[in-house]
């Protein structure tokens, strides 16, 4: 855990960096998050806080509980505060306390319950800190992002707490609508801004060196897929439409992520005969080389906010066939035009777009996926966080 500073929550909190007499102080940005599992809203608010530091400002990441692969991916010397609470609920008071020893000018909070919990603590701290929420998913989608009852309370949440909003950001425009339609937040207070997903080591990692036995077959084409094995992601009718896909093509499928579905998934890969076709290799920390020798990428979410993965394959230049969820791939992919979109929950629709994997690259051009990729670049993303703070913090400075 070297290089970078760890304080616990229930220690003393160390002042913000010192101002020189003057000049205007930075501006000080705190990034509340649950944890450090291996997650696109994870893998983002790393990206955002080491973007927010280039530019100069003071960033101090607070998370629930350290934990997660990506704990050997922080940045160097990047500030954390641990909150180690039992439940998110209880993160509440302590990051009142944070809120009140720091006064840090922006908290950017990510993630439904952790925004709600980051409104509370606003209320109960006294604090001029703003708070900023950021949706990453529908909030329909509530019943599907855990067992916690607490989930399907969100809008309702958003709906009595919208006075300490300062501003909503959402990764697409329909998780934007839903903000304004389901959380009844002002539209005015409404931001949309991408994930960001292109940095300036893709291509490297992309072309970083991978071996797996199904790559480089002639006639047996490979698909891949990238998720947590939750309900929300539907990987049953990417198994289903499979089976349905191989009566008329010997293809294979490599699925790239962990979760509680996991086991269900594997009985259910053994009940379709799919046990030499599927293989699940767990957690990767670059799944960019993957992408970029399959011959198509698979997505058959229920709901995505935006959709990171998909971004990743079009950079790699990989073909994309997903379901038109709400909200985010129909965005990405232009309604079609850098990708095939497919109907949600409907095995057979994804089978007949698999079964014309031999035409996709054809169609779908390396190179013409890859600009539309670098649509959602760091500097992109990162500028309009820049322009969003700076309004609500028109006082602190950032480097030029």
């Amino acid at each position: 855990m070297s290089g970078w500073v760890l304080t616990s929550a229930d220690k003393t909190l160390a002042g913000i960096s010192p101002v020189v007499p003057g000049a205007p102080r930075a501006i000080s940005v705190a990034i509340y998050m649950h944890d450090l599992s291996g997650g696109g809203v994870e893998r983002q608010s790393l990206i955002i806080a080491e973007e927010f530091r280039q530019r100069g400002a003071d960033i101090t990441l607070v998370v629930h509980r350290l934990r997660g692969p990506l704990l050997c991916q922080l940045p160097a010397g990047l500030r954390v505060i641990d909150l180690a609470s039992p439940r998110t609920l209880h993160d509440v008071p302590r990051l009142a306390r944070f809120l009140r020893a720091e006064q840090p000018d922006i908290l950017l909070a990510n993630v439904d319950l952790n925004n709600v919990a980051a409104l509370l603590a606003k209320a109960f701290a006294f604090s001029r800190t703003r708070i900023v929420i950021c949706q990453h998913n529908p909030i329909a989608a509530g019943p599907f992002l855990g067992t916690d009852w607490t989930y399907r309370y969100v809008g309702t949440a958003y709906r009595l707490l919208r006075p300490l909003i300062e501003r909503a950001v959402a990764v697409s425009a329909g998780v934007a609508n839903d903000l304004v339609t389901v959380g009844a937040i002002p539209r005015e207070r409404v931001v949309t801004i991408n994930n960001p997903v292109i940095g300036p080591d893709f291509r490297a990692r992309c072309e970083e060196p991978l071996e797996h036995r199904w790559f480089g077959q002639p006639g047996h084409p490979v698909f891949v897929t990238a998720g947590r094995l939750v309900a929300l992601k539907d990987h049953e009718t990417m198994l289903q439409a499979l089976a349905i896909h191989r009566r008329s093509c010997d293809s294979r499928l490599i699925i790239l992520g962990t979760g509680p579905m996991e086991t269900a998934l594997k009985c259910l890969v053994d009940r379709l005969g799919l046990g030499a076709v599927v293989d699940f290799q767990g957690f990767h920390g670059n799944v960019l080389p993957f992408f970029r020798q399959a011959d198509a990428f698979l997505l058959s979410s229920l709901y995505e906010g935006f959709g990171n993965v998909i971004v990743e394959a079009l950079g790699c230049g990989t073909p994309v066939i997903s379901t038109r969820c709400e909200h985010g791939p129909a965005e990405i992919l232009d309604d079609g035009r850098f990708g095939v979109l497919v109907e949600p929950h409907n095995p057979e629709t994804m089978a007949a777009a698999m079964n014309q994997v031999a035409t996709l690259r054809e169609r779908f051009p390396a190179e013409f996926l890859r600009q539309r990729a670098f649509d959602y670049s760091y500097a992109a993303c990162a500028s309009r966080y820049v322009a969003l703070f700076s309004a609500l913090a028109p006082n602190r400075a950032w480097a030029a």
